[in-house]
């Protein structure tokens, strides 16, 4: 038997084992290697629908893994310095969920940021938990949230003593870090799990450059979106765990949603990135690192916008900064970031991951190139050029303390009617409203709604941006809690 080295694929090996050996499929899927719906091949390639297989012995289980997928699952254990390591199937949204209910119960407390990720409150809503927010800091300039301070949670922790775990965002969408090392010990000292959501951390990692990874930290769980900055395909993520984790426990708790039918696609994508990142990883991050400080120069030389950077880092809420992350403040040309994204897309071809009401974020991975980033600056001076105005009737982004009136499980189960939403103001919402991406709640289930939220909302929806969440996709109106 083969030694298991960061060299190796273990997944990608046993499907090229399966192509040699030629089996005649009397299995699912029922394309049967593409034979049975050619313009389906056609358009993916004979190669993709090759290996688009079931699990069967030579290939493993994703449910039950025992040989390949096991040893596919060990080394990227190894690459994040975790004790375990699962392949998820369904994004990074289902390792979360699956953090989360590991975690905690009905009834449980869980500390975290309100901004967090949808995913983090519909565990809640699975499972029962009552979340304890600590409400994050706004830049009163960026508008944007920030991290979480240290004395906060220590805050938190005393109010609630019975909680079960505190979850960390490492980093934000725009890549603020909080003081990840001082969390845990506090967490820990105070018999608490501590979970990070790690969707736009893999490379932290692979370069010494960039702020410290969940698994370094000393987090007892961390979910990683490998199809983001790791080059896996889309959907495709892992969720990993400390030494103090149970994860024959958290296997169940995974198997609880995740499908019986795991994509050999999705898989031998993590295992292939897995391999380039564990060979390569810090020469392909400091290519993104250089691509993004060369387009942060060049992008603040415009004027007007602001492409910030380190230089933000306060030691506190913003204890660190991902400078492979290209946030850009749009506010000074009187546009929002979310118009910003749509004139890049609709008239110069160029689509960025988001905009918000204040910034503009382009994402930027080892697959970019120097004539890329030079296309993305060019086009930002002239949107300068010929779409600015001034900012004076622009809604000033600042942070809505939410009151939590109720768990989001019992909100979301409640019984509960629609209303036009102008008359909603005073009532507790049943339903998500959040802009997508990035997918962080305006409004979650059990909480009251305001003027105040109501007036976010509609500036949201008038820029464009894409409001997600409710029912009624139209947004005409919302449901409340009887």
């Amino acid at each position: 038997m083969q030694e298991l080295t960061q060299d190796r694929a273990p997944v990608l090996e046993a499907l090229e084992r399966m192509k040699r050996a030629r089996l005649v499929p009397f299995d699912v899927p029922g394309h049967k290697r593409g034979r049975g719906n050619p313009e389906l091949r056609d358009f993916l390639g004979a190669a993709c629908l090759d290996v688009d297989v079931n699990s069967m012995k030579m290939l493993d289980n994703l449910c039950h893994p025992v040989s390949v997928i096991r040893d596919a699952e060990a080394l990227a254990a190894d690459a994040f310095h975790a004790a375990h390591a699962f392949f998820m199937v369904g994004g990074t949204t289902s390792a979360v969920q699956a953090m989360v209910l590991t975690a905690v119960h009905r009834g449980d407390k869980i500390i975290m940021p309100r901004n967090v990720h949808r995913s983090a409150i519909n565990a809640l809503i699975l499972c029962g938990a009552i979340p304890v927010y600590v409400n994050p800091q706004m830049d009163k300039t960026l508008g944007i949230s920030l991290g979480m301070k240290v004395e906060e949670v220590a805050d938190a922790i005393r109010r609630h003593p019975d909680a079960k775990a505190v979850l960390v965002n490492n980093p934000t969408y725009y890549g603020i870090c909080s003081d990840l090392r001082a969390i845990v010990k506090l967490a820990h000292a105070h018999g608490m799990l501590v979970l990070a959501d790690e969707a736009h951390g893999t490379h932290f990692y692979f370069h010494k450059d960039l702020p410290v990874s969940a698994m370094d930290a000393g987090a007892d769980m961390a979910a990683i979106s490998m199809h983001k900055s790791g080059g896996s395909l889309t959907q495709s993520s892992l969720l990993l765990c400390g030494p103090g984790v149970h994860a024959g426990y958290v296997h169940q708790i995974i198997n609880i949603t995740q499908t019986t039918s795991g994509s050999y696609l999705l898989m031998s994508s993590l295992d292939i990135s897995r391999r380039n990142l564990a060979l390569h990883g810090e020469e392909i991050f400091s290519k993104v690192l250089d691509l993004v400080a060369y387009a942060r120069e060049e992008i603040n030389a415009i004027g007007g916008y602001y492409a910030y950077g380190r230089e933000l880092i306060d030691g506190d809420a913003i204890y660190d900064f991902d400078t492979t992350k290209l946030s850009i403040f749009t506010r000074p040309i009187g546009l929002a970031g979310i118009e910003v994204y749509d004139l890049l897309r609709d008239e110069y071809d160029i689509q960025t991951e988001f905009g918000d009401i204040a910034n503009l974020l382009a994402y930027v991975s080892v697959g970019d190139r120097p004539k890329d980033i030079e296309r993305l600056v060019a086009a930002l001076a002239e949107i300068r050029r010929n779409y600015s105005k001034p900012q004076a009737k622009m809604l000033k982004a600042e942070y809505i303390d939410p009151e939590v009136v109720c768990g989001p499980q019992e909100a979301f189960y409640a019984t509960k009617e629609p209303l036009p939403i102008e008359k909603t103001a005073g009532r507790v919402s049943s339903e998500f409203v959040m802009c997508y991406p990035p997918g962080i709640p305006i409004l979650a289930p059990g909480e009251r709604i305001t003027d105040e939220i109501l007036t976010y909302i509609r500036y949201a929806k008038k820029k464009g941006c894409q409001m997600t969440g409710t029912e009624d996709m139209t947004l005409r109106t919302l449901n409340v809690m009887k």
